[in-house]
């Protein structure tokens, strides 16, 4: 993607399953777990980098020992940060007690961080801000081990303030309206009534306190705390949680908006948000990785005890489908393959835009996360020339020379590196015109491939806001002196905002709303279509119901995506522009045929998998129309 859009969340939780002895024999190192959680959280960096967190939970740990260790950072690297910062504190112990190195069980009992519980994240925040109290993993204390909660999700809700209110009613008075304050205190109030639930029974049994404790462990109901805890959630969520007393959980949302991987063994069960992750880090086969399903909880109870079970009916899955073409890892298995696909099916629209002519034409990307689907279009391309070789060899065959043949054969697809990024030119001057000379400057080309002659075509992840596009990549392929530059996006056109974790809130920064604003400013229309939809939203937010609308799709409904698209290339030209300027977006049809099992498309088609989205799109244009900055969600 050629600008920045920040997004999603990872994490991370592991459950060793044998005694940390038996790693030390096997492995060579009792800190085998942290070794694997650093390892996962770096897999997962692009997912998140304003913050990163770390929380251990040791277990069968005697009173008067700690048995919980967190440390979060939103250092400029905040994952080197966390995991530099542990090993210094038991390298420090470790110095400090050289009769530790060889037994583990005062290694476990007397250093930090050392334990069989594990839970990890990297954080991207879309609600609340950057400071250190925003990182996860979050921690609810209590001196009743069992009441101990440690939480991390990658999520974003979008009725927080009915959140916070049930909270409220509940008698609580929660510190911020964070949704990941306010989730966590659903599921402690929930967990405190378990307990307390559970401690009266076995009062009434003759138990006194420190007797009903560990009766307490055995009996808990993880799944039935999170059925009450998640009764009136609306949002996309992936939420993993640990408690004092060894339990754990993840729970994804139950349209699958987020994702979520789990792999298990006799020594480990581990979850991650990417499945190359968990295969990189235990060198498992693709198939032993097993992917969360929608409205399911994976839990693990202190004895081992590893289940799947539904806490949520699911509804109809809508996993994002913008993961698949930009925020995940490439190296996954599928993904790969979708994204090569994505290119292909965007060949057809390129080929007309050039007339068929792949001789004057040159291919390339940007950025490199767009070299995938460049490699997929490329492939189709090269589909093409073998057509036309054969049409010509067909068509001379009766006068074809050996020479003639040579030249027909050695005709080859122009594929070039054109941009490369400037990764340490920074922007820092603030005014508006220097800024906007140095953002011009952000990519370098290479000189000398492109004739006046060629068509250049370069393609991009998603096209989102047009602002680097216009600012910088127009700028730049035009002192190429094309004939005609064609933006090609594999993800089809961003019209509306997001508001499950991808930090795309504004409906107004969409370069896809300019240009549907722009065309009704062309046809006298721009006003009357505003104030109708404005007054339908209104009104809806008003009002109390379940039923929710999307208005805003009025606003594009009279334009075809040619029209918009076309827009669009206007809006990204400069008047200096002498090459003709041509985008083309990839179908929400061939979308759904490249990523057939990720079907979440509301950003492109205004769909909304639960109310809440609805919602949130239409208080967007209240405030677009309003005038009002505030994000929607």
């Amino acid at each position: 993607m050629s600008e920045l859009i920040k997004h999603e969340c990872g994490i991370a939780q592991l459950r060793l399953l044998k005694p940390l002895s038996y790693y030390k024999d096997k492995y060579g190192t009792a800190f085998y777990g942290i070794n694997k959680m650093y390892l996962m959280l770096e897999k997962q960096h692009n997912r998140g980098q304003d913050g990163a967190g770390f929380a251990s939970i040791k277990l069968d740990m005697p009173p008067g020992y700690r048995y919980i260790s967190r440390y979060r950072s939103n250092a400029p690297q905040p994952i080197q940060d966390v995991f530099e910062t542990i090993n210094n504190r038991i390298n420090k112990e470790m110095s400090l007690h050289p009769e530790y190195q060889d037994d583990v069980d005062a290694q476990k009992q007397n250093l930090p961080y050392l334990g069989e519980l594990m839970l990890g994240h990297v954080r991207y925040g879309t609600f609340g801000k950057n400071s250190l109290e925003s990182v996860h993993p979050f921690l609810r204390q209590n001196n009743w081990m069992h009441r101990n909660l440690i939480l991390a999700g990658n999520f974003n809700m979008t009725n927080v303030n009915e959140l916070f209110e049930n909270l409220v009613k509940l008698g609580q008075h929660p510190k911020e309206k964070a949704d990941t304050v306010t989730v966590m205190e659903k599921i402690g109030h929930f967990l405190d009534s378990e307990v307390r639930k559970l401690y009266k029974n076995l009062k009434s049994e003759g138990y006194n306190k420190q007797e009903a404790s560990p009766h307490i462990v055995n009996k808990i109901s993880v799944p039935k705390i999170l059925k009450k805890s998640s009764k009136d959630w609306d949002g996309g969520y992936v939420m993993a949680g640990l408690l004092g007393h060894g339990d754990s959980f993840v729970l994804r949302d139950p349209s699958g908006i987020r994702p979520a991987f789990y792999y298990k063994d006799d020594e480990v069960v581990v979850v991650a948000s990417e499945r190359p992750v968990i295969q990189t880090a235990f060198n498992v086969k693709l198939g032993d990785v097993k992917e969360l399903e929608p409205g399911k909880a994976l839990i693990t109870r202190r004895n081992g005890e590893v289940f799947t079970k539904e806490i949520i009916k699911p509804l109809e899955k809508r996993a994002c489908s913008f993961e698949r073409i930009y925020f995940s890892r490439g190296n996954d298995a599928d993904i790969y393959q979708e994204r090569k696909t994505l290119g292909r099916l965007l060949m057809p629209k390129v080929l007309k835009a050039i007339d068929y002519d792949t001789e004057n034409s040159v291919f390339s990307y940007i950025p490199n996360t767009a070299e995938t689907p460049f490699f997929g279009m490329v492939e189709a391309a090269q589909d093409e020339l073998n057509r036309q070789k054969n049409r010509k060899i067909l068509q001379e065959k009766n006068t074809l020379t050996v020479k003639r043949l040579s030249e027909i054969l050695s005709q080859k697809l122009r594929t070039e590196k054109i941009a490369v990024k400037d990764a340490k030119l920074r922007t820092f001057i603030t005014e508006d015109s220097s800024r906007d000379d140095l953002v011009a400057h952000v990519y370098d080309v290479s000189y000398g491939l492109v004739k006046p002659e060629d068509n250049l075509i370069v393609i991009d992840d998603s096209i989102v806001r047009g602002t680097t596009l216009k600012k910088s990549i127009i700028t730049m392929l035009d002192r190429l002196n094309p004939k005609q530059i064609v933006i090609v996006s594999s993800a089809p056109q961003i019209r509306y905002p997001d508001c499950y974790g991808i930090d795309m809130a504004r409906i107004e920064d969409f370069i896809a709303f300019k240009a549907a604003e722009a065309l009704h400013e062309q046809q006298g229309t721009l006003e009357e279509t505003k104030a109708t939809i404005y007054q339908k939203c209104k009104a809806q937010d008003e009002a109390s119901t379940k039923t929710v609308e999307n208005y805003v799709k009025a606003i594009y409904a009279p334009f075809t995506n040619e029209q918009i698209s076309d827009k669009i290339a206007e809006l990204i030209s400069h008047d200096t522009t002498k090459a003709k300027v041509k985008v083309i977006y990839q179908t929400v049809e061939d979308l759904h045929k490249a990523c057939p099992d990720h079907k979440g498309d509301w950003y492109f088609t205004g769909d909304y998998p639960t109310v809440g989205g609805s919602k949130i799109v239409n208080k967007a244009f209240i405030n677009y129309v309003e005038g009002n900055n505030r994000r929607a969600y």
